[in-house]
């Protein structure tokens, strides 16, 4: 309980943060930013939702809301994986493609139609490719000594789907393992590897010396490799022990006792909550952009004289200040010679 308040806690303010940056500043509405706020939109979803679950079903040895939890909280993870592993590819290719890219270092600003496309892609083929899961799931009540009756979900197709969907969804549940471990483990660091393998050929070892006009876009793509790997790692670090427990499952589920196969099954909870819990507290440390704007609300905030005028005029230099790094960064994708627009508004 104490850890699950504590991965709960830290992902549920974690993820409110990246979102709220990301939509209440104009200069962060980037694609990049966009892809990263819709993670934080589902590392939340799947805090808030699928952990009270777990944990009132570890207490309670009942499932809350039955059947329909049973179902929605596989499908709703699993979604959460695909979202997440499309969106590094996404980043990766943006990568290689600013990598072997002849074309200005500077680019335009993205239209709103453009990012909600992307964005559309990466969530509908990610729901898409987790439909299995609401089919492949039952719950069962089986009896236990100390209670009554004990709820449980189990990988059982029902009888009553039609003679061809119940065939897919079987082959589904028999190539489950081995499609999760290569589409959601295997997938987003083969990814990462490539892309930054090849920006290291073109641009050449991350601690070469930049030359002296190149520093800031230099730092710039080194801040965002920096981003994308430090993604794939935390990503990798958390889904390992859900991959290593299935293939157990899968082939010593016979040998294993209950309780075994019950706290193998919490690990891959937990491993997926870890994920959403860590994936933001990493955005803020190592996203500068992200980083800067979540220390100025927190100050904001804790400031006893948030409507004097030395917080205005303080105010004011912070979004100058502001103002003069997105013009040079690519974050935000914004020419130099933009017009000053208002630090609150939208590109849609």
């Amino acid at each position: 309980m104490l850890l699950a308040l504590v991965v709960f806690a830290v992902g549920i303010v974690g993820n409110l943060s990246v979102m709220c940056i990301v939509w209440h500043s104009y200069y962060l509405k980037s694609a990049w930013n966009s892809i990263l706020a819709s993670l934080a939109l589902w590392d939340f979803l799947v805090l808030f939702f699928c952990l009270p679950v777990v944990i009132f079903n570890e207490i309670t040895k009942q499932r809350l809301l039955g059947d329909i939890s049973c179902r929605a909280v596989p499908f709703m993870e699993i979604s959460s994986l695909g979202v997440t592993t499309f969106s590094l590819c996404a980043l990766g290719i943006d990568r290689f493609h600013v990598a072997t890219s002849t074309l200005p270092k500077v680019r335009p600003i993205e239209r709103c139609q453009s990012i909600l496309a992307k964005l559309a892609v990466i969530w509908v083929g990610s729901m898409m490719l987790a439909v299995p899961e609401l089919l492949l799931w039952q719950l069962t009540q089986e009896p236990a000594s100390t209670m009554g009756t004990v709820d449980s979900c189990i990988m059982k197709p029902s009888a009553n789907l039609p003679e061809s969907l119940y065939s897919l969804v079987m082959t589904y549940q028999n190539a489950r393992m081995w499609w999760y471990f290569g589409c959601y483990f295997c997938l987003p660091i083969l990814f990462t590897v490539t892309c930054q393998l090849v920006t290291w050929r073109v641009r050449g070892p991350p601690g070469r010396k930049p030359e002296c006009r190149a520093g800031k876009h230099e730092q710039c793509e080194s801040q965002l490799n920096s981003t994308v790997v430090g993604l794939t790692v935390v990503y990798a670090f958390c889904t390992l022990p859900e991959n290593v427990c299935n293939i157990v499952v899968a082939y010593l589920s016979t040998e294993l006792t209950r309780q075994t196969l019950d706290l193998l099954g919490l690990i891959n909870q937990f491993s997926t909550f870890f994920k959403g819990a860590i994936t933001p507290v990493l955005l803020l440390c190592i996203c500068r952009p992200l980083g800067q704007a979540f220390l100025d609300c927190c100050c904001c905030c804790c400031c006893e004289e948030c409507g004097g005028t030395s917080e205005a005029s303080a105010t004011d230099g912070s979004d100058s200040k502001l103002k003069t790094e997105v013009s040079s960064s690519i974050y935000f994708h914004k020419p130099r010679e933009s017009p000053p627009l208002l630090p609150l508004g939208t590109p849609c």
